[in-house]
Formats: C-alpha cells, structure tokens, sequence
C-alpha cells in the first residue's frame, strides 16, 4: 500500500489534519497520534527525520509551527516521503500564501482536497502543483 495515515501537528501536540488510509477506529487513532507526536515532538533538528513506530516507519518534517508527519511501511523509500511532504507545503504554500497552522484550521475542507488529489488509497497519485490546484481555483472562482 505504501501511505498508512498523514497527519499535521502543531508545536503543542494538536493535530490539526488527520488522514487515514487504513481503518482504525477512533480510539486507535487517538493513542496511535498521541504516541507518534510524543516521540516525534521530543526528538530535536539535530536527530534523523524517520522513527520506527510499531509496524510503521514515521518520515515527519517540521515547517515553521506545524509538523507533518506520515506513516507508511517499512519498505517504503524515506526520501521520497520527505520530497512528497515538501511538495505537499509547496503546494499549500501556492494556495495560501506561505501557508499556516490558521490555514489548515479554518480551510481544512481545502487542505483536504489537496491531500486527495495527490494521495489514493495510500499512494502518491498526482504530484503536479498545477493539477492539484486547478480544481481548487476553479471552486473558488465559482463560489465568488
């Protein structure tokens, strides 16, 4: 599969998007979240992006107050993921301009939209900022 969960934090440990890609149920998630947060909050700059946790490899990166942070499986390639969170910020970043953790909380319907047309059932789908923009533009052009 690839992709198991992505989730964006905060520097306090909130999560501020959650995306599953597998089922769990609510109280799973809660543990599992809190458990990575801990580990990966508690790391510092100086420490390697990518925890074993569980059946799970977490690649998580840390841009201005919010961490991104994915679970996938232990085969999947680290620095790809690294370079799919990169492109996941540059292309909030293009939306909102410099994108923040507001951003996130009172847009998440569009933070979302963006996780979907670049992520499906766990794998990476589309990495255009063009094509994963274009239908977002065009929302917003119809509800203005």
């Amino acid at each position: 599969m690839g992709i198991r969960f992505i989730l964006m934090v905060n520097k306090q440990g909130q999560t501020r998007l959650a995306q599953y890609y597998e089922y769990m149920n609510l109280e799973e998630r809660r543990a599992l979240e809190g458990e990575i947060v801990r580990k990966c909050l508690a790391r510092n700059e100086q420490q390697c992006s990518f925890v074993e946790h569980r059946t799970y490899k977490i690649v998580y990166r840390r841009y201005a107050s919010l961490f991104f942070m994915v679970g996938v499986d232990n085969e999947e390639n680290e620095l790809a993921i690294l370079e799919f969170i990169h492109l996941l910020v540059e292309t909030m970043d293009r939306h909102f301009g410099n994108v923040c953790e507001l951003d996130i909380m009172f847009h998440l319907e569009k933070a979302h939209f963006m996780l979907e047309e670049m992520v499906m059932n766990g794998c990476i789908v589309e990495t255009s900022k063009a094509n994963i923009l274009s239908p977002i533009q065009l929302m917003d052009k119809a509800s203005s």
